[in-house]
């Protein structure tokens, strides 16, 4: 099976937490991040403000926050089936810290 690596060309804040990802390929996805937002690196994007402050990063593809917390573009574009797993390790990771 072939992969498609994708790029990330753009992003529009639509609401707290949810985002519009422009990606190379022509597709946009509307992303819900609440349920990732755990840990040292992304625990301050529940700040509204702060979550409004995310940018493309051109050099890699993918969006960041000025602290440096970023996603991967291809599992941004493939969210819906990924959310799940990927929300039940940031829950472990948050737990784990808070111990």
């Amino acid at each position: 099976m072939k992969h498609e690596f994708v790029k990330i060309i753009g992003v529009d804040v639509l609401d707290n937490y949810y985002l519009r990802v422009h990606f190379d390929n022509g597709t946009a996805k509307e992303i819900d991040l609440e349920s990732v937002l755990y840990g040292e690196l992304y625990e301050p994007l529940r700040d509204p403000d702060f979550f409004r402050q995310v940018m493309v990063d051109d050099e890699v593809g993918t969006i960041v926050w000025p602290n440096g917390a970023d996603f991967d573009p291809d599992l941004l574009y493939a969210w819906d089936e990924h959310v799940k797993a990927f929300a039940s390790q940031m829950r472990k990771v948050e737990h784990s810290c808070n111990q």
